[in-house]
């Protein structure tokens, strides 16, 4: 994986502008550590920082082709699953490659099919080509979101890069955040609505589209979307057609020129990409997988089940691990190290996040980097076949709102006056929730509990696993570490997408038809465990220690975070004995989570120099 950056200007010669593009484009080093490389014109700037996983001496970038008159450029961040298909046809159509770097045969497909490209690309991407002949930018994003795209469009100049810190640095573009950008933080947060990008009139690309930028202006389209159609699918065919595509998926995801392993947790997603990866290394390459797994300190001595969390991870780890002769790596963190990094967190993201969730992975990822390059993670599973409590639980199932959100009273609660009455953050929400609704493509003559189990299924893919899938990528791209997801293959997602609820729930299980297609692959007692979220920490020191911070930021007269919040709730929150039972987001942000959480905005406050207007 890599970070891209550019400022395209259509009217004015921007050429002396090359220190600013290297600016933006160091702020992106953490994503790139291996390489830098940069290209100019006069309305061209494109800044580009390499991570190496694929042909380290073919792959460099931005990478240029000529074709008649035209020049064209690329920036690429991502990795394509499908390139030797897409290879052979583009040969069988004349094209000739100069190496084996999947960036060559994207740019070869572009110049070839231009914006139809993105339908043909089976993959993890954000890229940028520059057609220099007639000024024109095409920016594309995968289907699913998995690599981040901002932009900004500032006059006649066109400002993009994979991370909104590497945006900031063009002076055009100020931290200048409005009453709806407050809200995203404030009302949605962690989750974000697609396409939105927090400070004012910045932008995300969102998922599924491409853009063209030039002298015409600006034009977004949508180039994928999921179709709803009966699925006529026998259970003996629909079992076997997803056991093949999952495999397939997985084993597409292992082609790397670097040391690949696994996430690890013992449950059925992550085994299931343990089992398939260690059998094809074993078979293919004669290697042993290495695989990893995190835990805190003391957790087993404070561990409670719960409806969201109903066991713990440890033991199956290792059932796992000895199953398929996988060389396991245990990481442990305690307290002090969790509570210093959500700030490193929050730096990573941009923006607040999942507090503890988001910095425990961030660690994590930091000491697998140690001794791998890239990753499969299990991320995704659980929205396309239902793995979680709001689609099995009739209260949460017919909230009438983001279901892992459902109440908000207490960030409501937390929230000054003024900031209430700016934010309106139920309004906010209910419209972001009716927008979603809207979009979604309806099964004609679905109706009643069908329909709506197809609107939460829509609404889980097109933001819960859009927030796990950036909190994914920022955690262990901060660190150059690159995570593949199988489950989000745009494959598989179609399929099962339409596959009846009853079939999902093979043997009255959630993901019953996964666990169905797995057989055979995984032992039956892995196969059959019930699902436990990403662990958190447990121990109370751990809300002692967020507690401390956020009253020494609450008694702060410089605290930029004090005119949004209600200090007299929050001190007397902080004096009572903590709720660490239903979350406020997620299954796993309770009570310590939110005191965390408003630490990171605290400190994207004062670190960004947001303003607000």
């Amino acid at each position: 994986m890599c970070g891209i950056a550019g400022w395209i200007n259509t009217k004015e010669n921007i050429e002396s502008g090359k220190d600013i593009i290297i600016k933006m484009t160091n702020r992106l080093i953490h994503r790139g550590p291996d390489a830098s490389g940069y290209w100019s014109s006069a309305h061209a700037l494109l800044g580009h920082r390499r991570l190496i996983v694929i042909d380290p001496t073919g792959g460099l970038q931005p990478m240029v082709r000529h074709r008649g008159e035209d020049t064209y450029v690329i920036v690429y961040n991502g990795e394509l699953y499908n390139t030797a298909e897409l290879k052979s046809e583009l040969e069988s159509r004349g094209h000739t490659f100069l190496s084996n770097s999947d960036t060559e045969v994207l740019l070869e497909a572009f110049i070839e099919w231009k914006a139809e490209c993105a339908s043909r690309i089976n993959g993890i991407y954000a890229f940028a080509v520059w057609s220099e002949k007639d000024g024109s930018l095409f920016l594309c994003r995968d289907r699913f979101g998995v690599k981040p795209l901002f932009y900004a469009q500032r006059g006649s100049s066109f400002i993009f890069a994979s991370e909104l810190k590497a945006i900031l640095e063009n002076p055009l573009v100020e931290p200048a955040v409005d009453s709806e950008g407050l809200a995203e933080v404030f009302a949605l947060g962690p989750a974000r609505t697609p396409g939105h990008g927090v400070y004012k009139d910045v932008y995300e690309l969102k998922p599924a589209h491409y853009l063209h930028f030039g002298p015409e202006g600006l034009k977004e389209s949508r180039y994928w979307s999921l179709e709803s159609c009966p699925h006529t699918d026998s259970p003996e065919k629909t079992v076997e057609t997803l056991r093949g595509l999952v495999i397939d998926s997985i084993e597409r995801q292992l082609v790397s020129d670097v040391p690949v392993c696994t996430f690890l947790s013992g449950g059925l997603d992550s085994s299931a990409i343990t089992a398939v990866a260690a059998n094809y290394f074993k078979s293919s390459r004669n290697e042993q997988l290495h695989t990893y797994s995190i835990d805190y300190v003391d957790n087993e001595l404070y561990f409670h089940e719960s409806a969201f969390q109903p066991n713990s991870d440890a033991p199956w780890v290792r059932r796992v691990s000895e199953e398929f002769g996988t060389l396991h790596h245990y990481i442990k963190f305690d307290t002090p190290g969790l509570v210093q990094s959500l700030i490193g967190a929050m730096e990573a993201r941009d923006l607040p996040g999942m507090a503890d969730v988001d910095s425990s992975l961030f660690l994590f990822c930091r000491e697998i980097k140690k001794n791998a390059t890239v990753s499969l993670s299990g991320e995704c599973a659980d929205e396309i076949f239902g793995g979680y409590p709001w689609f099995h639980r009739e209260d949460m199932l017919n909230a009438g709102t983001f279901p892992w959100s459902s109440s908000i009273d207490e960030r409501v609660n937390i929230l000054s006056r003024d900031a209430y009455a700016l934010i309106q953050p139920e309004e906010y929400i209910e419209r972001r929730y009716r927008e979603t609704l809207e979009e979604m493509p309806r099964l004609p003559g679905e109706s009643g509990l069908d329909a709506r189990r197809r609107e939460m299924f829509y609404l889980n893919i097109t933001w819960f696993m859009a927030n796990l899938l950036d909190r994914k990528d920022r955690m262990s791209m901060a660190h150059g570490l690159e995570v593949r997801v199988p489950y989000c293959d745009h494959r598989l997602v179609q399929y099962v997408w339409n596959i009846p609820w009853e079939l999902k729930m093979l043997d009255g299980r959630e993901k019953g038809l996964l666990r169905k297609a797995l057989a055979g692959v995984l032992p039956d007692d892995v196969l059959y465990r019930k699902k436990s979220p990403f662990p958190k920490t447990h121990n109370p020191s751990y809300e002692k220690l967020v507690k401390q911070r956020l009253s020494d930021i609450l008694h702060d007269p410089n605290s930029p975070l004090l005119p949004l919040v209600d200090k007299k709730v929050l001190l007397e929150m902080m004096s009572e004995s903590s709720d660490l039972g239903k979350p406020w987001f997620g299954q796993l942000m309770a009570r310590p989570q939110m005191y965390a959480w408003l630490m990171q905005a605290d400190a994207w406050l004062r670190r960004y120099k947001v303003r607000l207007v």
